[in-house]
């Protein structure tokens, strides 16, 4: 899809980061927009900050975890604008670095309801009317936690997979047909996640020094470069294609090395954090 003037795009998460970011330069690139996050007050500011570009927009506060609300949100967009050329199911939450025997099974749950359940839905509601068209993308975002397993974070890192390894299926179902299935893979990205992570206990601004730098405009146009080259896998930043080489290399070596170095940094981090 080299070009996404008049294009329909729906963005879930759109208050914040990087969903705010794609709307912005989706906008930018002359598409209309259906944006939805669960926080109404964070929507509104990325819809005063859209609304000066001219684009057509429609929005919904719901949870993505919602099938019913997914669903009415599909016909919503296709009753606004009459069809959709790019899905991406962007909206996604984290949890606090624990033990994996301590964690909060509701929690854990939690996670995978809004990182998977509400990609599956996403996917779902909207490929039929993405199928009608005669090119359109689906995007879906995982993230390096979906390429290696890492020690801690074990909810992220299974809803992630589980986003990844749904992107693969969908990615051979769908490969002679006119939708793009692009499986999206972030490396540190400047956003809320960590800060407002489930169950945090201080580690976020620590997780934040650490690895999450990237502004995620950065990101956006990574994402907007990718679905005009029609790339499957798109990687966002030189961590994100340091640990998808490694565990293509070696799975089980790839990523105890990995682990190593994150553990190293983010314990360096809170020490001089507690020291401050």
């Amino acid at each position: 899809m080299k070009d996404f003037r008049n294009k329909i795009v729906v963005i879930t998460g759109a208050g914040s980061g990087i969903g705010r970011s794609l709307a912005l330069a989706f906008a930018d690139e002359g598409s209309h927009l259906a944006l939805s996050d669960i926080d109404a007050g964070a929507l509104q500011e990325t819809l005063d900050l859209v609304a000066p570009t001219g684009s057509e927009l429609h929005s919904k506060v719901f949870d993505v975890s919602d099938k019913e609300a997914m669903f009415a949100f599909a016909k919503e967009v296709i009753a606004r604008f009459e069809k959709v050329d790019v899905v991406i199911n962007n909206a996604g939450i984290s949890m606090s670095d624990q033990p994996f025997t301590e964690i909060d099974l509701a929690l854990f749950e939690r996670v995978m309801a809004v990182n998977f359940n509400g990609t599956l839905y996403g996917s779902r509601a909207f490929i039929p009317f993405l199928l009608q068209r005669s090119e359109a993308a689906l995007v879906n975002v995982s993230s390096i936690f979906g390429l290696a397993g890492i020690a801690f974070s074990t909810a992220y890192c299974a809803s992630k997979f589980a986003v990844h390894g749904l992107n693969q299926a969908l990615y051979q179902e769908y490969r002679s047909s006119s939708l793009t299935i692009h499986s999206v893979h972030p490396g540190g990205v400047n956003t809320n996640i960590a800060h407002n992570a489930l169950g945090a206990k201080g580690v976020a601004d620590a997780f934040h020094t650490q690895f999450l730098k990237r502004a995620p405009a950065e990101a956006a146009s990574t994402i907007l470069a990718g679905v005009k080259a029609k790339r499957h896998r798109i990687l966002i930043g030189t961590e994100a294609h340091t640990l998808d080489l490694a565990v293509r290399l070696h799975p089980v070596l790839g990523g105890t090395l990995v682990n190593t170095t994150i553990r190293k940094k983010l314990e360096a981090a809170q020490r001089e954090q507690q020291s401050a």
